[in-house]
Parts: structure tokens; sequence; C-alpha cells
């Protein structure tokens, strides 16, 4: 049996972090049914919804009392099931306009994980505040270590803010709250920060830099183009060649050939 099996999931539909977190939980057994908006169901249907692989959906509008009207029995129902285990958040407010925010939840059945999962968190002066990936970036301080020497800072596509401190983290923040409610019988609210998932997701640059890895400008150091054995390069062809021999052996084997 997979690892989350009789794990169920209520995943309300989002951009990339939370369609890749509930994705994350079906890969590995879990139950996910995700509310789509009606607009949103019609636009992945055209474009090709790439991260509902093993989910359930349902489309409704929550903007329309029928839609409401029809979400709250489904999640009392499903919410109130023994063996449900999660709720995964993506978009704010909704929730607590519609009555069902952690606090009325929680007392509906307290064995309940309701994750949040939101750009800049709960709490703070940006918290209501519109955001991509490359905003997260910027707010963490790691955008400031990405790019090339006299070159303005890039951000390696989405794959940092979005995917990995926003939807991975917060599969690892419920997973972890599974491991922890098996001990104490109880649930809790997981508030996935995409600005503190990546920040912390980059400690490394942070406690290296005395290490002499991170000292120098961006661009300069041993891991970001600074240094001629860890680099890539235009091959004969008009293709790229990636080079990484940091220890002396490599290096020396990489100066061999």
């Amino acid at each position: 049996a997979m690892a989350l099996s009789g794990v169920r999931v209520l995943e309300l539909a989002g951009l990339a972090p939370a369609p890749l977190c509930g994705m994350i939980l079906a890969d590995f057994g879990a139950q996910v049914v995700r509310v789509d908006r009606l607009s949103q169901s019609a636009a992945a249907s055209a474009h090709g919804d790439v991260q509902a692989r093993g989910k359930r959906s349902l489309a409704l509008d929550l903007k329309q009392p029928q839609g409401a009207a029809v979400l709250r029995p489904i999640m009392f129902y499903v919410l109130l099931n023994v063996n449900l285990n999660s709720l995964l958040m993506s978009f704010e407010g909704v929730m607590e306009r519609l009555g069902l925010g952690p606090e009325v939840l929680l007392q509906e059945n307290p064995r309940l994980i309701y994750a949040r999962l939101t750009g800049f968190g709960q709490t703070g002066k940006y918290a209501k505040s519109a955001g991509h990936d490359i905003n997260y970036l910027a707010l963490s301080g790691v955008l400031s270590k990405l790019g090339r020497k006299n070159e303005n800072p890039f951000p390696p596509v989405n794959l940092l803010a979005d995917f990995a401190g926003g939807g991975v983290m917060c599969a690892l923040g419920i997973v972890i709250a599974l491991f922890e409610r098996a001990k104490s019988g109880k649930g809790q609210v997981i508030d996935a920060s995409m600005v503190e998932g990546v920040a912390y997701l980059s400690s490394f640059l942070w406690k290296s830099q005395n290490l002499g890895l991170w000292s120098q400008p961006r661009g300069e150091n041993l891991l970001d183009s600074g240094a001629p054995f860890y680099e890539t390069y235009r091959t004969s062809d008009g293709k790229f060649m990636a080079v990484g021999a940091i220890e002396p052996k490599f290096y020396n084997q990489l100066i061999k050939g």
C-alpha cells in the first residue's frame, strides 16, 4: 500500500504551488478531490491540467450563493468523514466568508489538518498583497544571489518560490502534521508562506558565507558562475555542456581531458 493510503485531501484549486502539493499527496496514495472554479475548470481543459494526476474534481462558482450552498454540505460530509486528513487551501478569504475558516472547521473536526498556502503568510504588511514567484524570491533575499557578475538578478523560471518553497514545503508540512497527529490525535493549521518557504530552503546560502562559498558579490562565487570548473560552455555544435568539477580529482580529470 502507498504511504498515504486512506488519507483524504480536499484541494481548493489554485495556480502552480497548490496543485503541485495536491499532486504530491496523490502520488503517494492520498485520495485528492479538487474543487475548481468554473472559469478555472474551462481554462484547465483548454490548456491541459498538468498537475491533476490522481485527483478527482468538481467545479463550483463560489461567488454565487448556489455554489457556496453546494460546497458546504459536501465539505462537512467529507470533513467529518473518519478518514479525512487534510484541507488544502490556496486562495485566501473565501473560506472565511463562507463560514468555513479553520476555527470553525477544527471545532467540527479536531483531527483536521488545515493547510493554507499563500505568498506572504497570514500576518504582516504584505499578507493581503498579490505576488508571483519573482516577488517572493525578491522579498526572501534569495533573488539577490541569482545571476552573473555585472548582470541583473534573474529567477530560475518559477521553480524556487512557487514549487519548492510553496508546493513541496506545504506537502512536507502536511505529512509532518499527519505524523504528529498519530501521536496526539489532534489536527492543526499549516501556514505555508512561499516567502518563508524559499527563505528556509536558502539557509545554506547565508550560513555558509563565512566558509568562503558566498562571500563575494553575485557571480563571483564557487557555485554561481564565478569558477571556471563549475560553469556552462557552448560547444562546437552549438549546444551546451555543463561542467561541475569541484573536487581536485575531478578537476584534474577535466584538465587532462
